[in-house]
């Protein structure tokens, strides 16, 4: 088989050259980061995981009418995507007050937000990824007004979805990340989600207990990663009952089977 071009690598993922023009083959890693990848790691079958969670839920975002990269999943750690040009914009919307914005406001962790609180921050490592307002986003065109016009209602149609979503299996949505990217055709572009939506971008706790579901247990030295990100996909249905026993690792699965 050909050897693929690699087109990005990322902290969680890589993105390969697509089978057609305006293509990309995005692959999921096990790699896991925190704190602007100060602190390295790896979460065992993450990979497999996330790609099945955000194909699941880009499928139903798709299916609501918004606009998204996704075209289908590949295999167990790859899906195919269109090829877009990101915004240097990462969008946080949260709904309950957790992470950096307690930490900056003095906000007690959990406290229910009065509204639904869309930030911002600028896409560089280098710099991690600084908070901006709208005004510095429109003095250095990081997008045009128009566009994030388009980003501000996809994320609240998207907050609104999800946070039913996870409410009705018994998870709350404390607050997420979303990347869009312009979609180019011929001399025109439109704004559509990009990037992937799983643990590693949200935060999601346990309604009942307050259990942590998502990467914090890897940021804070919780344990239990690979089984809160096992819960998250068992209660979407993506993983069968005692799903133990499913495969998240192909190396591991294989030596099994040997």
């Amino acid at each position: 088989m050909a050897r693929r071009r690699q087109i990005y690598e990322g902290k969680a993922k890589i993105l390969y050259e697509g089978p057609e023009p305006g293509t990309l083959i995005q692959y999921f890693k096990d790699d896991a980061t925190a704190f602007n990848a100060q602190k390295r790691g790896t979460i065992n079958g993450k990979g497999v995981l996330n790609n099945r969670i955000s194909e699941h839920v880009f499928t139903l975002l798709g299916n609501i009418g918004v606009p998204t990269h996704f075209i289908r999943r590949l295999n167990m750690r790859e899906q195919l995507i269109r090829q877009v040009e990101i915004v240097p914009i990462e969008v946080i919307v949260r709904n309950v007050a957790a992470g950096t914005l307690s930490k900056r406001l003095g906000i007690e962790e959990g406290t229910q937000l009065p509204r639904t609180l869309i930030e911002y921050c600028y896409k560089d490592d280098a710099l991690g990824d600084p908070l901006v307002a709208e005004e510095h986003i429109a003095c250095f065109n990081w997008c045009s007004q128009d566009e994030l016009h388009d980003i501000q209602d996809m994320a609240i149609r998207i907050n609104d979805f999800m946070s039913g979503m996870f409410a009705a299996v018994g998870i709350r949505l404390v607050d997420f990340k979303l990347e869009f990217g312009r979609l180019y055709e011929g001399d025109f572009s439109r704004i559509i989600l990009a990037d992937e939506i799983s643990p590693d971008g949200c935060r999601l706790w346990d309604m009942v207990s307050g259990e942590k579901l998502d990467k914090d247990r890897f940021r804070r030295d919780l344990g239990g990663e690979v089984e809160a990100y096992q819960e998250v996909a068992r209660r979407l249905g993506l993983l069968p009952e005692g799903g133990d026993n499913a495969v998240l690792d192909l190396e591991s699965h294989r030596k099994k089977k040997s």
